[in-house]
């Protein structure tokens, strides 16, 4: 758990006590043992992947814990040209093995607070809380977005602002975001589940029907 980046393999796989025990880590960057209190490194963050095809021995993540993720990706298949680039990296040798430092944690450091700088308008703070407060009025929808939601894509738009050059956050980053950051902490209603709606449809909705600032 003492690390910077956490990597959790097939994370449904862990049992029930070890998810809960990762909400204090990920919630507080803290790990409470015996009553006494550790904290983590400055820089600390996880990243999980679930099997999503085999059900059997799995265990699915408590809201809560959804919650504590920033975002979420589905990967999908890789195209035929990457798949032979795969095929070649791993012809003699596995890539790992090979594997090197590309940033220093200062460098990481650095990054993380010059994304602090990157500036976000109030009105922009607004559509940011208007998309996700949508969430928990939507159709469909049984436990909406917490302010979590709203937290995590406001510095996730100011992250993507300074990937493209920008030293501002506008429209274009927090509807870029809004799907991968709000879509899978929400719970849907049985039925509209049952009737093929989707977390992902209900925010793309949204993002259709709440007003742009200028």
């Amino acid at each position: 758990m003492f690390t910077n980046i956490l990597l959790a393999d097939e994370i449904n796989r862990a049992s029930p006590r070890t998810q809960s025990a990762l909400l204090e880590a990920m919630g507080e960057s803290q790990v409470s043992v015996e009553g006494e209190r550790r904290d983590l490194p400055e820089l600390f963050f996880v990243i999980a992947t679930e099997n999503p095809v085999e059900f059997r021995g799995t265990y699915p993540l408590p809201e809560a814990q959804m919650d504590r993720f920033a975002m979420q990706f589905t990967l999908g298949y890789v195209s035929p040209d990457e798949e032979v680039a795969i095929l070649t990296a791993q012809e003699h040798n596995h890539p790992i093995d090979e594997l090197k430092p590309v940033v220093t944690l200062a460098d990481v450091m650095g990054l993380k607070r010059a994304v602090e700088k990157i500036r976000i308008s109030e009105e922009l703070k607004r559509y940011v809380v208007d998309i996700v407060a949508a969430t928990r009025t939507a159709g469909g929808v049984q436990l909406g977005a917490s302010p979590r939601a709203s937290i995590a894509l406001m510095k996730t738009a100011q992250a993507i602002a300074l990937f493209d050059g920008l030293d501002f956050v506008g429209p274009e980053q927090i509807q870029k975001l809004a799907v991968p950051v709000v879509a899978h902490r929400l719970v849907l209603e049985p039925q509209a589940r049952f009737s093929g709606l989707t977390t992902r449809s209900v925010v793309g909705d949204i993002l259709k029907k709440i007003r742009v600032p200028a």
